[in-house]
């Protein structure tokens, strides 16, 4: 029996195919590299029309060399970034931030994956003090690991207490797009207009092959990062392919039809299975993932047909994600697997 890798991950899903069709566009001719063609200009030039014309932008592959080395050209080595216990910056980026920066990270546990003004603010120590980290970042995700979303205020907050701390706010948008689709509010309202200083955008996980984005809502932030990404080894010199999805991703809406897709085929799930008696949902589903306790011995069973991850094997917590390409008939059908699963006693 094949397996369906439909809820494993939303990086296991395909190339929209308008994204596919800019790429063929794309490759019908020669071009200057290293960015300096009219495709990345463009792409750009899209990226201020959703985030202002005072914002610089760069590219890169992938969301671990976005966040890795925009914190690193805003960071010096003696500094401390603050982030949730749970961040991919923690848990999967392979000590590549503690290695590429040099800073130390403060890890903080959170119930929900979100941080707090009250969480974080016991661990500023030390400012000034030549014998201790020095505060520098606050890192958040939305939406978090855990699939939930920091309300606007949330962010505010944030952003008003790490300025205050003379600090600076970053924000992993790996799924950026599903969390303003969720909020039905534009890029920009939850981001700069909240006081972020640094963004990674992500791409990669709603529709496009390859490709993630550094944002700099301070230009004096983004000094020498062109440098910084040259020696991080993420300056693409056949940039314009991944120029050319981005501008075709912020198209038309492209990227707000993918996310509210992906968040409706999680929400379909989630109406389906939260009554099981024998399935526990943990985290409120804000965007297109399902976090569930169910029991050991039916996991196994489950994953011979539907690839899914465990998340924490203690609790045997598993997530269930959806994409962009999710149909709705699959959901139908690994709901109802499920159904008939736990129903075996």
């Amino acid at each position: 029996m094949a397996i369906s890798f439909e809820f494993g991950s939303d990086n296991h899903s395909g190339v929209h195919p308008e994204i596919m069709k800019a790429i063929e566009n794309a490759n019908k001719d020669y071009t200057i590299a290293y960015g300096n063609d009219k495709y990345t200009v463009n792409a750009i030039k899209k990226f201020k029309e959703h985030f202002g014309e005072d914002i610089e932008v760069f590219f890169v592959y992938n969301g671990t060399a976005a966040n890795i080395l925009g914190l690193k050209n805003v960071t010096n080595s003696f500094n401390s970034i603050f982030c949730a216990e749970t961040a991919h910056l923690n848990v999967h980026e392979c000590c590549g931030p503690e290695k590429f920066t040099g800073c130390k990270l403060v890890t903080i546990p959170t119930p929900n994956g979100k941080l707090t003004v009250n969480l974080i603010k016991p661990l500023l120590v030390g400012f000034g003090d030549e014998h201790m980290a020095q505060p520098k970042v606050v890192s958040i995700t939305q939406p978090t690991e855990l699939g939930t979303l920091y309300t606007s205020n949330e962010i505010k907050a944030l952003a008003d207490f790490v300025h205050k701390n003379k600090m600076l706010l970053h924000v992993d948008g790996a799924r950026l797009s599903n969390a303003a689709a969720s909020m039905k509010k534009s890029l920009r309202e939850i981001t700069k207009d909240l006081g972020v200083d640094l963004l990674s955008f992500g791409g990669t996980k709603n529709g496009m092959m390859f490709g993630e984005a550094v944002v700099f809502f301070n230009k004096n932030l983004s000094k020498n990062f062109k440098y910084i990404r040259k020696q991080g080894m993420q300056l693409a010199s056949k940039m314009r392919f991944i120029s050319c999805q981005f501008y075709e991703f912020l198209s038309n809406d492209l990227w707000l039809i993918n996310a509210k897709h992906a968040n409706k085929m999680a929400q379909l799930l989630y109406k389906k299975v939260k009554d099981i008696s024998d399935i526990k949902i943990t985290q409120k589903v804000d965007c297109n993932s399902i976090f569930a306790i169910i029991s050991k011995k039916y996991v196994p069973i489950l994953q011979k047909k539907y690839f899914f991850h465990v998340f924490d094997d203690d609790k045997s917590e598993v997530r269930w994600m959806c994409s962009f390409d999710t149909k709705e008939k699959n959901v139908l059908d690994f709901a109802n697997t499920i159904k008939k699963t736990l129903s075996v006693k």
